[in-house]
């Protein structure tokens, strides 16, 4: 029996309906495919600043303990200046390392893993950049500071130091600013040669955790873009 004329007609219609259910049916597959990409990634990446957030609570806590020093040695050695400076610059040093400390946990929390995947990359870049900030300003210093916190341990004696003592602070505040300029010359080097995300630099600043949720970020932008 030949084809009707209807029958004719309805083969393509047939036909666009199969490749429509098809397509609708691939584009199901591939939302869900998406969807369960982002819930896993961004599983990862929250998971990820756990370190973060215990690294910056210990600095909380070391920069309130560097409040109490300080305020303890200048408040009891008025009449030593050495003493006195000592304690005062322990005292500032403790309320940035706080406050930097505190400001980057709250970068951290207002990361907003719901928005639209290139919101949540300009706040994981903005929190890697405030970090390192937070470890420039906070841990560099240290090439100076435990000397410091030094002085101030022994200011709670409320006793001028000695002589020797006194050289012994000169010495070594001398081979800790020649280590500080030292390594900031390294970084500029490295900068300027190409390496500013230098692999040793990254294992050393605590920021493994956001460059870890940032290249997530990034599979789940290609992933959409593909």
């Amino acid at each position: 029996m030949a084809p009707t004329d209807m029958d004719q007609t309805m083969e393509p219609d047939d036909l666009k309906s199969a490749w429509q259910a098809l397509d609708a049916r691939l584009a199901r597959q591939e939302y869900l495919q998406l969807a369960l990409l982002r819930e896993d990634r961004f599983d990862q990446a929250r998971k990820g600043m756990r370190p973060l957030y215990i690294g910056q609570s210990l600095q909380l806590l070391l920069g309130t303990g560097l409040i109490v020093l300080g305020v303890a040695c200048w408040t009891g050695n008025l009449h030593a200046p050495s003493l006195l400076a000592a304690g005062l610059v322990l005292h500032a040093f403790g309320i940035l390392t706080a406050a930097m400390a505190g400001l980057t946990m709250g970068l951290a929390a207002t990361i907003d893993y719901s928005a639209p995947v290139m919101l949540i990359q300009k706040q994981t870049a903005r929190l890697l950049r405030f970090h390192t900030l937070n470890s420039n300003l906070c841990g560099l210093p240290w090439w100076i500071m435990w000397v410091l916190v030094v002085v101030g341990f022994a200011g709670l004696g409320r006793t001028d130091p000695s002589a020797s003592a006194t050289a012994w602070v000169t010495i070594s505040l001398g081979i800790g600013v020649c280590g500080l300029l030292a390594t900031w010359a390294w970084i500029a080097w490295r900068s300027r040669a190409g390496d500013a995300q230098d692999p040793l630099r990254e294992r050393c600043d605590g920021a493994d955790g956001i460059r870890r949720a940032k290249r997530l970020l990034d599979d789940i932008a290609r992933f959409e873009q593909d």
